[in-house]
C-alpha cells in the first residue's frame, strides 16, 4: 500500500470500512474464529524471529524476509482475534486499522486501541516494502544499519502484539 493511501485510511474511518467491505465482497476478508489459529500464528511469527536471529550478516535479503513474515503473522492473529482471517497484505491492513489504530472502538478495543500506535501500522507497511525489495530483486546486499533496525522494530512489534494478544485470549 502507497504511503498516501495509508495516510488516507488512517484519516477516515468510513474509507476503511468500504475497503473492508470490498474485500469482504471479493472473499479476501472471511470471518473466522479460531484461537488455535491465532496461536498458531503467533508461534510462526516466533519461529520467523528465531530464523532472524541464526541468519549470518550475508544473508541480509533473507533476514528482511523473515522480520516481514514474523510481522505479518502477527498481525493475522491480531486481526483473527476481531474474528477476521485475510488473505491479502492490504486487507490485513485494513483491519487492523479498523480495529487497533486510534479511531472509533469499543469500550472493550480501548485498551487495545493504546496499545497500538502509527509507528507501529507504518513499520507494518514499511516491512512489506523491504521484504518486496529483498524478494523480488537481484539486490542482495542491504544496508546493515537497516537490516538491524528493522530485526529490532520486528523484534518490538511481534512483542507488542504478543502482549496485547495474550492480555486478550
Amino acid at each position: 500500500m502507497k504511503e498516501f493511501e495509508l495516510n488516507e485510511l488512517l484519516n477516515n474511518a468510513g474509507k476503511v470500512d468500504e475497503k473492508i467491505g470490498q474485500y469482504m465482497d471479493k472473499k479476501v476478508i472471511n470471518k473466522l474464529e479460531s484461537q488455535k489459529e491465532i496461536l498458531g500464528h503467533m508461534a510462526k511469527a516466533e519461529h520467523n524471529l528465531n530464523f532472524v536471529s541464526e541468519i549470518k550478516d550475508d544473508y541480509n535479503d533473507w533476514t528482511l524476509v523473515a522480520c516481514y513474515y514474523a510481522a505479518y503473522h502477527m498481525a493475522l492473529a491480531l486481526i483473527l482475534t476481531k474474528g477476521y482471517f485475510s488473505k491479502n497484505h492490504d486487507a490485513t491492513l485494513c483491519v487492523l486499522i479498523k480495529y487497533f489504530y486510534k479511531k472509533e472502538l469499543s469500550e472493550d478495543d480501548f485498551r487495545l486501541l493504546n496499545s497500538l500506535d502509527t509507528e507501529d501500522i507504518l513499520f507494518y507497511v514499511q516491512s512489506k516494502q523491504e521484504r518486496e525489495k529483498a524478494s523480488y530483486s537481484s539486490r542482495i546486499l542491504f544496508d546493515k544499519s537497516l537490516v538491524s533496525e528493522m530485526k529490532l522494530k520486528t523484534r518490538l512489534f511481534v512483542n507488542k502484539a504478543k502482549g496485547i494478544i495474550e492480555d486478550n485470549l
